[in-house]
């Protein structure tokens, strides 16, 4: 088996493919660990934590304590997020792998025919194949933009030198992320964008606003309409007007990146949204497979490893799998932490009517919120009148551990009366989540005949008939 891209889906194929005792060549064009691991995940979560630290710092009078916060220096930070990376990378770095017995090929790799690769002028043939080459960043139309150094998630992690000032284009969760770490870090930032994290629930949305206008951070609700240069600045150029900043970066979603593969010659079809898969992940190739953000649709490491794992088992098992997923969970990294997975309340009340049922609970009612000084966020959790847990949506610190066992309800379709008999430990923030199953629990017990008859019964067992 030959796989294409060596990134969060490559890795996780490679290892089942060979746990499963076939001859697999992993191939790779750029960094094996892909944007994950060099320019995603690994870098940016890392200085989420930096943040976090700096931001701690000049709030610890709020603890009782007294500390003085010193400038951020940025290339220290980059020494560490250098040091995060590598050891991170390093159980997948080259040698590794091949003494695991994988064939390791670094190079582009092309079609030459339905089983044959070109890789760096090295003939590769196989069986099966799997392509998970990943995404790129997106290059918005804008007027200007071709003129005007910018930066987007490949290269603002490689900074060694803050700015005074930064400009942010895009309101999804990289945009949102790095406008509120830099911010954190002692730049003055400003996000353009008409709403943060449209796809979220919109008093998550809202609340984050809140945060982040307490913070400093400037948001235009606008569009940008073009970008230039003046005075050795960047100037976004909007409804409301112009805004300028000494470094722009550039967040407004990611393409597959399919260049140079040369599809057409194995005959795989592909359009603008990505490589064209049916349920089974297999490509109109019937020998080739693919996963990942390569296909469109929802980018997510996790979600591109489980698509990674389904397309091996099918092209390589009896049967097969299902290797798409509506009920992806997914987490912004700012602070508080927004997780979601399934569906949001408007998406229920659309698909399942007077049937959707919802319950939410503030921070400020969840004790281990209050012991944190975590005041700002929720926890809603949607349910079927039948019970089935169909959603949830948690702002707070920890937010997206606090997600998984909701994540693990919906996928195994569990009810709102089963998360809430288990025992939850306290005082932790999954503890509020068994509060609110409990409420919709009890809420559909006590509903129709069934909650007359129980409260009857629970007045005859006191021996007091209303």
């Amino acid at each position: 088996m030959a796989i294409i891209g060596a990134g969060a889906a490559g890795l996780v194929a490679a290892h089942f493919a060979l746990r499963l005792g076939v001859r697999v060549a992993l191939i790779e064009r750029d960094r094996i660990g892909g944007d994950c691991t060099w320019s995603g995940c690994v870098p940016s979560k890392s200085l989420v934590k930096v943040a976090s630290v700096a931001a701690d710092a000049r709030r610890a009078a709020t603890f009782g304590l007294d500390i003085t916060a010193q400038p951020v220096d940025l290339g220290k930070v980059r020494a560490y997020l250098r040091g995060t990376i590598e050891h991170i990378y390093a159980p997948s770095a080259p040698p590794a792998l091949r003494a695991q017995g994988l064939a390791v090929e670094l190079g582009a790799a092309r079609f030459i025919d339905p089983h044959t690769l070109d890789v760096a002028g090295t003939r590769v043939r196989a069986r099966r194949f799997l392509i998970c080459t990943g995404a790129v960043p997106r290059r918005p139309p804008l007027p200007g933009l071709e003129r005007l150094p910018y930066l987007t998630y490949r290269e603002i992690f490689e900074r060694d030198r803050l700015p005074r000032t930064l400009t942010v284009i895009g309101g999804g969760p990289v945009g949102c992320e790095v406008a509120q770490v830099y911010q954190r870090l002692g730049a003055s930032v400003t996000i353009i964008a008409p709403q943060l994290l449209a796809r979220d629930e919109p008093e998550a949305s809202d609340r984050l606003a809140q945060v982040f206008a307490a913070e400093g951070i400037r948001h235009v609700r606008r569009r940008a309409r073009a970008v230039r240069a003046e005075n050795e600045l960047a100037v976004v150029d909007t409804e409301q007007g112009s805004f300028s900043g000494e470094l722009l970066f550039v967040a407004v979603g990611r393409s597959p990146a399919l260049e140079g593969l040369e599809l057409e010659n194995a005959g795989v079809r592909s359009n603008a949204r990505g490589i064209e898969v049916n349920a089974k992940l297999q490509t109109s190739a019937r020998h080739i497979y693919a996963a990942g953000d390569c296909i469109g649709g929802a980018q997510f490491s996790h979600l591109a490893g489980w698509q990674a794992f389904q397309a091996v088992r099918n092209a390589l098992l009896p049967g097969s799998s299902l290797g798409l997923a509506d009920r992806v969970p997914e987490v912004t990294f700012t602070a508080p932490e927004i997780a979601r997975v399934g569906c949001t309340e408007r998406e229920a009340r659309e698909r399942h009517g007077k049937d959707a049922r919802v319950a939410s609970l503030d921070l400020a009612q969840v004790d281990r919120a209050v012991n944190e000084a975590d005041a700002i966020g929720f926890i809603k959790l949607i349910a079927h009148r039948d019970g089935r847990v169909l959603g949830a949506t948690i702002m707070g610190e920890r937010a997206g551990e606090a997600l998984a066992e909701l994540s693990l309800a919906i996928s195994s379709r569990l009810t709102v009366g089963q998360v809430a008999s288990a025992i939850h430990p306290y005082p932790t923030y999954s503890s509020a989540i068994q509060l609110l199953a409990s409420e919709l629990a009890v809420e559909k017990a006590l509903s129709g005949r069934k909650g007359k008859l129980l409260r009857a019964l629970a007045r005859l067992s006191l021996g007091r008939v209303a």
